[in-house]
């Protein structure tokens, strides 16, 4: 495990955790914002379905 974090290839390692840790926390972030908007795309979909047809 000690030759994993000596010289470039440790620091090779260390950007590629940091890059995906970073990646994760923005989708974590952004799920609530994505939920939100398909929720009211469903909404949407769903008023228009049930709305009495118009010219009957």
């Amino acid at each position: 495990m000690a030759k994993i974090f000596s010289g470039k290839r440790g620091q090779n390692f260390l950007e590629y955790t940091m890059l995906i840790l970073i990646v994760t926390a923005a989708l974590i972030a952004m799920r609530q914002y994505m939920q939100r908007s398909l929720n009211a795309h469903l909404k949407q979909i769903q008023e228009e379905i049930s709305e009495p047809s118009r010219g009957e």
